[in-house]
């Protein structure tokens, strides 16, 4: 925890001094290369392993799209805030250190895993680029929030594929309309929602940036919301 410490300090001292956003990803990663050592598998189970590797998927995304904006100096001081912010929730809940279920021991749940936390990310930095359009009403914000949710939309639905497949092979069918499946296949009609309404002009500018920012709001209730206060299969 002591790597996590650090780099939960990096990533708050880096809204002032953008270097240290890059040094606190550093040592989340080398965190989570020290614990999957530990572990003996990918530490990607529970809201302790997810925050911190959503966390340094955000902050690894946005160096490539933070620095095409004119805005990158605010941009990458709310992608510090948001990384410390998930930082310090990850390092309050509970690791979980015990052998993984039978279920659980295939690459096509970490395929699941690391796609839909890799596009949750995405989406995030979208809702970003998305408040900062809506400050400065930049072309460049508002063509990066696309870039983003569309990358991110590919990764979703690959998510959702290998999700099927795992499902598939744990308990013998593709879909159990269990609340995680059910908002999952919500979140994902979202963004072809977001998708398709780029395409209609009265949608274009602010309401395209509004339906980023809510979008990442159903993401965080699909994630956290629904493991947390609904029973499922992908229940912590």
């Amino acid at each position: 925890m002591t790597l996590l410490a650090l780099s939960f300090a990096l990533y708050l001292f880096a809204l002032w001094k953008r270097p240290l956003l890059y040094g606190g990803l550093l040592l989340q990663i080398a965190y989570m290369v020290s614990r999957g050592a530990e572990l003996g598998r990918l530490p990607l189970v529970g809201p302790h392993d997810t925050l911190v590797f959503l966390t340094a998927s955000i902050a690894a995304f946005a160096i490539p799209f933070g620095f095409t904006l004119k805005e990158r100096d605010r941009f990458f001081a709310i992608i510090a805030a948001a990384a410390a912010l998930f930082t310090a929730f990850a390092m309050t809940a509970k690791q979980h250190n015990s052998p993984l279920p039978p279920v659980l021991k295939t690459f096509w749940f970490e395929f699941h895993v690391v796609l839909a936390f890799m596009s949750y990310a995405l989406f995030g930095i979208a809702a970003i680029c998305g408040g900062l359009y809506i400050k400065k009403q930049q072309s460049t914000v508002d063509g990066l929030a696309y870039r983003a949710i569309l990358i991110g939309y590919c990764l979703f639905t690959l998510s959702m594929i290998f999700g099927g497949i795992w499902a598939y092979l744990a308990w013998g069918t593709y879909w159990m309309w269990t609340p995680k499946e059910l908002w999952t296949s919500i979140l994902w009609a979202y963004y072809s929602f977001y998708l398709h309404a780029r395409l209609t002009p009265s949608w274009s500018g602010k309401p395209m940036a509004y339906l980023g920012i809510v979008g990442f709001g159903v993401v965080m209730f699909t994630y956290l919301g629904v493991s947390l206060l609904m029973k499922s299969s992908h229940s912590f």
